[in-house]
């Protein structure tokens, strides 16, 4: 083992180390500035009229249309309900709880909306602005959805009102007559029908001009704000003098008061008892013997107000929740009820019955669509005045009135009205009357045409608001597929856009229950609030030097206490819906991140990625990584031709297959010249570099180095590569071509000098030899070998990275051998047992094979070529003298070769100094003692003895380094004609170089015999020379190892363990 005798201090033999690992108990276990404004506003302005400046103040551009988005169908339709089923106490939080939540929210909102220019565009360009395009594209996308939605339930709201308060005589499925699940059914049909008739009007409308929409806005606030004031006023001249609306009560369940028409069981008419329409509905006849329904018989009819008053103490009835299951009657607490418990309930029909199975979180779910509508004013910020004034104050301003009407509505409805009446959702005991419309002064109808006009005005201000959303998102061409929905009419309306919105509403028109959809939309709205808190507190936690809002009142906390009440309020109101909506936003973001457009916005989220980096560098740096960890991190150093292109791509391909282990790659190359010189040498370079590694799916960086000489540039990219701790720790560099060449001679000086600093630096060196021949990303073996011939134990490099490369579709179906080297003192049977057990424990599959290669006699061939090779390194010399030195020197060798090797003096070969600093002036015979100590005799005696490779003296001369292996063997059988000469040159000691020949052919030819057909062999790198006298001799070696094999990966260690037995 004479290549590797160096070595053997610090990489022990592969027969040593297993032979210590048998117990295994002593192993180591080591943006673009500004964007355009065509790509960020809702709609395109007229190029062609004078550009207004905007007028819009705060009252008029932000706080009345927030009123007007939060004020909804909600408030007039469920929220009488919900403070009946979940109690003014329940109410109370559960509105609370929303209205701190977008209170958060708004904080947030102002303090990203107040830094710097918010262009229209409103939450979304906010958000994709400071949490980048994924995450603006996934948000986006929600409040889009979550708009859209809002107007099916918005549509769905006005049908409601119209079919059941306005005129219910225009159903075209009738109810009249139906009961349980056919009634319902004939209800959501009607609402499907009407609303997509309303959707179709109001979708032509918005198609037709938005500026009639913007003019009835105003007319459509004005409904709001009138009902509101009509519920106030209600409930204030409930004090002096309630109105009258009688209920009536059999026991304690409420009936239908279309089912009588006095309260009263019988009546006194004319001194004569008279059975009513009431006993007609519970018994068989209508006189005073007939068989009546058995609860009805037991129970008295009762009557009572179903608003007594805010005097009237009934706040303390109401105060808690009573949650009801679908079906069951809608009674009243404290009232005496005779029931026979196993007598089934009859005329159930006759009551007024809970329609849907009640609980917290559903009433969380239908009330949260109430309190959206905050970014209607950061929607506008384009029209305003002063935004960064406006939209704070009117924001939070609209939160705070409408939170304090919320609040004072959710007491004051259980304060004035009854329970039963309050948990009648469609009134059906109070006359079908709308239930808040009762309580409204002068007339129940102000509620009822309020509530309409106003629900249409909210549908319309959706299907107007979602088609720009989509648009602006579309301009901003982070989502491919969504670009034709950019487009619109020539006045810019989107009317793709719109065509889409109304296909999504149409789904929600579909589901037809109002309570169904608002739990969608409040998913949607939620995820949008959420990402608006995290955006501002990142901004603030990463104190980029960009953020600086003029809205002071903000932190951190708020932000993420914000966050906190929408993640938990997703959930909350239901955790399947909270669980789509997230999956579709995860989807966005990957589809985005994948094959989205690519933007650089300056975004919180790589400040996220730069703060993140910088602490992982810092952990890094705590020590070295332990052998579990360890991963080849490859410096990939690459050569350019003039053209700055790469000359070795496949060296890119080689470093993606054995990216199984993750880690870090850069490819590094350097350019000659001075960084003033040749900056834009290097810029295309690096492009080059760019473009190669994204063709080779090679996740990594590049770096370029200008260097006044190549071999400094590459020097300085094994010392500076990385950052930190994450440095790279394995070189990758080709072989060189063509280094025998006088004109290459500099390659493989560079070269031996990249094997020398790796070594210095304790980092791992990979050569692939014929690199042109591997295979590239796209191609599959369907079988072979990858061979790995382990003769020194080098950490493990060569366990692992077959093991990486398996890893990858290239080699997966390759199968691995591992072949071990036994020399004449090893137990080659222990060797395998040892070796095949070890492989056990690694985890690694591979079949495993000792050769066994004794020292045998050097034989002639060997000289010969150890001879050539000296003789060329000769002539490599004289390339250094001067041209008239070099021609004489050059001609004296060729004149001087024409003789034969075999006349000459048979010790010549002893008269080279050694090549290597193991084997110093001592171990020389007197003889090349003397020659040493004088350069020029050592020229001389190789002048007069050394046979050029272009002179073949007999076989043994023609059998170059590159001879069929045919060829090498007849050399071998010729013995020098000269007996005596022949006997001295066998007789002597061999030479380091004969020596290291000689292991070199031995290995080459037991590799060639095992592994000509491998796929790919992996092989110990022996170490280069410690002095630059044999550099030439090195390189010889190693060709005369790895000749006849067509793929070969040369492997060196880095000095420590890279695999363990260990878990």
């Amino acid at each position: 083992m004479a290549l590797f005798e160096e070595e053997m201090d610090t990489s022990p033999m592969v027969s040593s180390l297993l032979s210590s690992l048998a117990n295994y108990s002593n192993l180591p276990t080591g943006s673009k500035e500004h964007e355009e404004a065509e790509n960020n506003e809702e709609g395109p302005r007229p190029s062609k009229k004078p550009v207004k400046a905007p007028q819009l103040g705060t009252l008029m551009g932000v706080y009345l249309p927030c009123i007007q988005n939060i004020f909804g169908v909600i408030l007039f339709l469920r929220m009488t309900w919900m403070v009946g089923i979940g109690g003014v106490l329940g109410s109370f939080i559960i509105v609370f709880m929303c209205c701190s939540t977008t209170m958060l929210t708004a904080i947030s909102m102002s303090a990203i909306a107040t830094n710097g220019v918010v262009p229209a565009g409103g939450s979304y360009y906010m958000i994709s602005r400071s949490l980048g395009p994924e995450f603006g594209g996934a948000v986006g996308i929600c409040f889009y959805l979550g708009t859209t939605f809002a107007g099916a339930m918005y549509i769905l709201g006005c049908i409601e009102i119209l079919l059941i308060y306005i005129v219910p005589q225009m159903a075209i499925f009738k109810i009249e007559g139906l009961e349980g699940p056919e009634a319902e059914l004939a209800l959501l049909n009607n609402m499907r029908v009407y609303g997509t008739i309303v959707l179709s009007f109001m979708s032509l409308v918005v198609f037709v001009g938005v500026k009639y929409v913007n003019k009835l806005a105003l007319a459509f606030l004005a409904c709001v704000i009138l009902s509101i004031v009509a519920v106030y006023a209600g409930v204030i001249k409930t004090a002096i003098d309630p109105p009258v609306f009688p209920v009536c009560l059999l026991g304690n369940r409420t009936l239908l008061s279309k089912g009588y028409d006095v309260c009263a069981k019988v009546v006194e008419v004319d001194n004569e008892t008279v059975t009513t329409k009431l006993w007609r509905t519970f018994c068989d006849s209508d006189t005073l013997n007939a068989t009546c329904d058995e609860y009805f018989a037991d129970n008295d009819v009762t009557e009572i107000q179903g608003i007594p008053g805010v005097t009237s103490g009934i706040l303390a009835e109401n105060l808690f929740g009573n949650y009801l299951e679908k079906g069951m009657f809608l009674e009243k607490r404290g009232v005496a009820s005779e029931v026979n418990a196993d007598a089934p309930p009859t005329n159930s029909n006759r009551y007024v019955l809970s329609d849907i199975t009640s609980f917290f979180t559903l009433l969380v779910g239908i009330y949260f669509p109430s309190v959206t509508g905050i970014m209607a004013g950061s929607n506008r910020s384009g029209d305003l005045r002063d935004a960064q004034k406006s939209i704070p104050i009117g924001t939070i301003a609209a939160i705070t009135t409408t939170s304090i009407v919320y609040m004072s509505t959710v007491v004051l409805f259980g304060a004035c009205i009854e329970g039963v009446v309050l948990r009648d959702k469609f009134g059906e005991g109070v006359s079908g009357n709308l239930v808040i419309g009762t309580l409204a002064w002068p007339s129940p109808w102000v509620i009822v045409f309020g509530s309409f006009f106003s629900t249409c005005g909210a549908g319309l201000q959706s299907l107007t608001g979602a088609p720009r959303l989509l648009q602006a998102i579309s301009r901003d061409g982070i989502i491919p597929f969504l670009r034709v929905f950019g487009h619109g009419k020539a006045n810019g309306e989107p009317t793709w856009a719109l065509l889409l919105t109304a296909c999504i509403c149409e789904i929600g028109i579909i589901i037809a229950s109002l309570d169904a959809v608002a739990p969608i939309l409040s998913m949607f709205f939620l995820m949008c609030y959420m990402f608006v808190n995290l955006a501002c507190a990142l901004q603030t936690l990463l104190r980029t030097p960009n953020w600086r809002p003029r809205f002071k009142f903000y932190h951190w906390a708020l932000s993420f206490l914000g966050m906190s009440l929408c993640l938990s309020l997703m959930f909350i109101c239901s955790w399947y819906y909270a669980i789509v909506a997230m999956g579709i936003a995860t989807c966005i973001y990957k589809y985005i991140e994948f094959c989205g457009a690519e933007k650089e916005w300056g975004d919180g989220i790589r400040g996220i990625s730069l703060s993140a980096a910088r602490f992982a560098l810092m952990r890094l740096e705590e020590g070295p990584p332990h052998t579990k960890n360890w991963r080849p991190q490859i410096l990939v150093l690459a050569s350019v031709d003039a053209e700055q292109n790469v000359e070795q791509p496949r060296l890119l391909s080689l470093a993606n297959q054995l990216k199984a282990g993750k880690g870090l790659t850069i490819v590094g190359t350097s350019v000659q010249g001075t960084f003033l010189d040749n900056y834009a040498e290097a810029q295309r370079a690096d492009q080059s570099l760019r473009k190669l590694m994204e063709t080779e799916k090679v996740k990594g960086f590049s770096q370029v180095v200008i260097s006044s000489n190549l071999r400094d540039g590459t020097s300085h990219l094994i010392q500076v590569g990385g950052l930190g701790g994450l440095k790279h720790n394995t070189v990758l560099v080709s072989w060189p071509r063509n280094w025998k060449h006088p004109e290459h001679h500099q390659q493989f000086r560079n070269f031996i000098e990249v094997v020398r600093e790796t070594t210095v630096a304790s980092l791992a060196l990979l050569v692939p030899k014929n690199i042109s021949s591997y295979p590239s990303n796209g191609e599959r073996f369907t079988e072979g070998h990858i061979d790995v011939w382990w003769i020194v134990h080098d950490g493990g490099m060569l366990m692992l990275l077959p093991f990486l490369l398996r890893q990858h579709k290239v080699w997966r179906k390759c199968k691995m051998r591992i072949f071990t080297v036994a020399q004449m003192d090893d137990n080659s049977i222990q060797m395998k047992k040892d070796l095949i057990t070890f492989l056990y424990h690694l985890r690694i599959d591979a079949a495993v094979e000792v050769v066994e290669m004794h020292d045998g006699d050097i034989s002639a061939y060997t000289y010969e070529k150890t001879l050539i090779m000296e003789q060329r390194s000769q002539i490599l010399k004289q390339m250094h003298l001067t041209k008239n030195e070099m021609e004489r020197e050059i001609q004296s060798i060729t004149d001087s070769s024409r003789g034969s090797i075999r006349r000459k003096n048979p010790p010549a070969p002893r008269s080279r100094h050694s090549v290597d600093g193991g084997a110093g002036v001592a171990e020389q015979p007197e003889d090349e003692s003397a020659a040493v100590s004088n350069p020029k005799q050592v020229q001389l005696i190789h002048s007069k003895n050394a046979s050029t490779p272009t002179s073949p003296v007999g076989p043994g001369a023609a059998a170059g380094p590159n001879a069929p292996a045919g060829e090498r063997e007849k050399a071998k059988a010729p013995a020098p004609a000269n007996p005596e000469a022949g006997k001295d040159l066998f007789n002597m000691k061999p030479p380091v170089d004969v020596r290291r020949m000689h292991t070199a052919m031995r290995l080459n030819e037991v590799i060639v015999k095992k592994s000509k057909e491998a796929k790919l062999v992996l092989l110990n790198m022996p170490g280069p020379p410690k002095n630059r006298v044999g550099n030439e001799n090195y390189m010889e070696f190693l060709e005369v190892l790895t000749e006849g094999l067509n793929r070969v990966l040369l492997v060196r260690g880095g000095g420590r363990e890279v695999i363990t037995i260990y878990s």
